[in-house]
C-alpha cells in the first residue's frame, strides 16, 4: 500500500527538522551563532488522469488525478540574520553591524570566516579565536599596551606605557560574500566558500556594505528559542500525524486480509 511509504518519507522529514531544530536549540548561547532552517519538497506524483486530457470530443478534464509519494528535505538553509548585540566591556570583542565576516586563518594556511568576534591574545600578542586561529591580516598588540581601541572602520590602535598619544598598530578588514547562505559551516563558528558562495570580497569596515565594527560587543546567536519551540511542537505533532497514517494504512490492510479469509 503506497500510504505507508508515503507516510514513512514525511517521519523522516520531520526526523531531520527534529535534528536542526536541536542543533538550534543547543547553539542558543554560541556567539555569531546563525541558526538553519530545512527547505522540504514535495516528491514525485503518479498521474493516473493528466489535468486537460480529452474527455470527449471538444471537452477536456477540467483537474487531473495525481497521487504524490510524500515529502523529503532538499536543503539546510543558513539564516544570516543578525543576532542580538551584548556589551561586554572586553576590548578585544568585536561585533559587526552588517554582513561582513571576519577573516581567520586554519592551521593548514586555508583561510575561513566567522562572525564571531571573541578574540583574543596570544603568547605573541597577535589577535586569535579561541582555537588559537589567527586574525587576518594579523594584528599584534605590544605586551607593554595598556589599551586597545578598535575604530568602526577596524583600525586598531594602542596606547603603550609611557605614551600619552596611540599608536596604530594595524587595521582589521572584513569581507562579504554575494551568497552567504552557501557557505559551508565547519563548526567552531567558521565557514568556508563553496562554489554557490562566490568568492570572499574584503573591504574595509564601513564600506560596501561590509557593516562597521563596535568594539566591546559580540553578537549573540540569532536562535529565537519560543520560535523554535513551536517549530519543534509542529514538527513532533507532524510526525505523530505521519505515524497515525502507517498505523490506519495497516488497520485497512488487516481489514482486507480478513475479508480474504473470511
Amino acid at each position: 500500500m503506497r500510504a505507508l511509504w508515503t507516510a514513512a518519507t514525511g517521519m523522516h522529514a520531520q526526523q531531520l527538522t527534529l535534528d536542526v531544530i536541536a542543533n538550534n536549540l543547543a547553539n542558543v548561547q554560541t556567539a555569531g551563532f546563525k541558526r538553519s532552517r530545512v527547505d522540504f519538497q514535495d516528491l514525485v506524483y503518479e498521474t493516473l488522469q493528466a489535468p486537460g486530457a480529452a474527455a470527449a470530443q471538444g471537452q477536456e478534464i477540467p483537474s487531473g488525478f495525481q497521487v504524490g509519494h510524500g515529502s523529503r528535505a532538499v536543503a539546510t538553509q543558513r539564516l544570516f540574520i543578525k543576532g542580538d548585540l551584548q556589551q561586554t566591556g572586553n576590548s578585544l570583542d568585536l561585533a559587526i553591524e552588517g554582513e561582513g565576516f571576519f577573516q581567520v586563518q586554519l592551521p593548514g594556511g586555508e583561510t575561513a570566516y566567522t562572525r564571531a568576534g571573541a578574540f583574543k591574545k596570544n603568547s605573541e600578542g597577535r589577535l586569535v579565536t579561541a582555537e588559537g586561529f589567527t586574525l587576518q591580516p594579523p594584528i599584534t598588540i605590544p605586551a607593554d599596551a595598556i589599551s586597545v581601541t578598535v575604530g568602526v572602520d577596524g583600525t586598531v590602535s594602542v596606547t603603550q606605557a609611557g605614551q600619552t598619544q596611540p599608536q596604530q598598530v594595524g587595521t582589521i578588514e572584513l569581507v562579504r560574500f554575494v551568497n552567504p547562505a552557501g557557505l559551508s559551516s565547519q563548526g567552531r563558528n567558521l565557514f568556508l566558500p563553496t562554489q554557490a558562495s562566490g568568492d570572499a570580497v574584503p573591504g574595509t569596515p564601513g564600506q560596501d556594505g561590509l557593516g562597521t565594527l563596535l568594539q566591546g560587543f559580540i553578537e549573540s546567536s540569532n536562535v529565537n528559542v519560543v520560535e523554535e519551540m513551536v517549530g519543534l511542537i509542529t514538527s513532533q505533532r507532524a510526525y505523530e500525524i505521519n505515524s497515525r497514517a502507517i498505523r490506519t494504512a495497516d488497520e485497512m490492510m488487516q481489514t482486507a486480509n480478513n475479508l480474504i479469509r473470511g
